[in-house]
């Protein structure tokens, strides 16, 4: 079974990348955050928020669960080869790698032209932090590190989960991180319903985001160091972050481009500052935005290949277990 989990995922990245997410087509990701709307609204009141937001999560992933499971067994039930077809399609859903590119892009073309005020708009629409007197390197700043950070959350994570349990797996993370980036934040009204959410992203988290970190530093050569020292450097300051995986895709893209990121962020006039990842050896540049996306681009490929090797070993450790306990 697992071997068909891993050609649904290699079909569900060639189709995100040639065709990715039309905005007028039906996606699982909105019907998950307006599920996660209406339960919040519902069950963030009165005490015992954590409880509650505990449960409303357990909520989510049975409904999200599921149904993924219920579709890809009629599918299989149908033929194998539908079975994985369908598969490939929802997996497809959870990851956002065409997405992502474009987005940052979107941000770097009006750079081209000189047209910060264009830069900051499409910024604000990926980012949460105030954009409107940014100047070019703090924009290109903010665009490096949401590719940088969305590369494990928004595409090898996705797939590390759906080959191990298949589109249900990929979709039950997606909602994980759907749940996080809604009610996971650290203020008065979320602090303790999205406790659950934030905890469970984290651990879910853990794994895809240092595996994505080593690929990184692996697949792209670093310009201005050596490997071995670009990984020293990704370990020492992912240590920085107050996050226990963001830090490691942030942290690989700096030293990979010998560029400083992270410091000081507005949120609604509110200033944060944030550790910094990697050493400034070069000045930020908008070309640094595509330099992020050729980095994510030479990544998944082996992420692809470390998942069908772990795939396979375990297919082979199974087949070998059975046929010597049986005998």
């Amino acid at each position: 079974m697992i071997v068909h989990h891993l050609i649904a995922v290699t079909f569900a990245v060639l189709l995100d990348w040639f065709v990715g997410d039309p905005p007028d087509w039906p996606h699982p990701v909105k019907w998950m955050g307006t599920l996660i709307y209406k339960l919040d609204r519902i069950m963030n009141r009165g005490s015992g928020k954590k409880a509650k937001g505990t449960a409303m999560v357990i909520v989510v992933l049975l409904i999200v669960g599921g149904i993924a499971i219920l579709v890809t067994s009629i599918f299989y039930h149908i033929h194998p080869a539908a079975g994985i077809f369908m598969e490939a399609m929802l997996i497809s859903t959870a990851i956002a790698q065409k997405s992502l590119k474009e987005a940052s892009l979107s941000v770097y073309d009006p750079l081209v032209t000189n047209n910060l005020e264009e830069a900051r708009e499409k910024l604000s629409w990926i980012v949460g932090r105030d954009t409107e007197r940014l100047d070019e390197p703090e924009i290109v700043r903010a665009a490096v590190e949401t590719v940088a950070e969305n590369t494990s959350d928004g595409i090898t994570a996705p797939l590390f989960w759906a080959a191990i349990g298949g589109a249900p797996f990929a979709l039950i993370y997606r909602a994980i991180n759907t749940c996080d980036s809604m009610v996971g934040y650290k203020n008065e009204k979320y602090l303790e319903f999205g406790w659950a959410s934030a905890k469970l992203d984290d651990l879910v988290n853990w794994l895809p985001s240092r595996l994505t970190s080593l690929c990184m530093i692996i697949m792209n050569r670093p310009m201005y160091t050596t490997r071995m020292s670009a990984w020293k450097m990704v370990r020492r300051d992912t240590r920085k972050h107050p996050s226990p995986n963001s830090g490691w895709g942030e942290a690989a893209v700096a030293a990979i481009m010998g560029i400083q990121l992270g410091g000081i962020n507005y949120y609604k006039g509110i200033v944060s500052k944030r550790a910094t990842m990697g050493e400034e050896l070069v000045p930020l540049e908008k070309n640094h935005m595509v330099a992020a996306n050729k980095i994510v681009t030479a990544t998944v490929p082996l992420f692809l290949a470390v998942l069908w090797l772990g795939g396979i070993v375990f297919e082979v450790a199974i087949s070998w277990c059975q046929s010597t306990l049986f005998i």
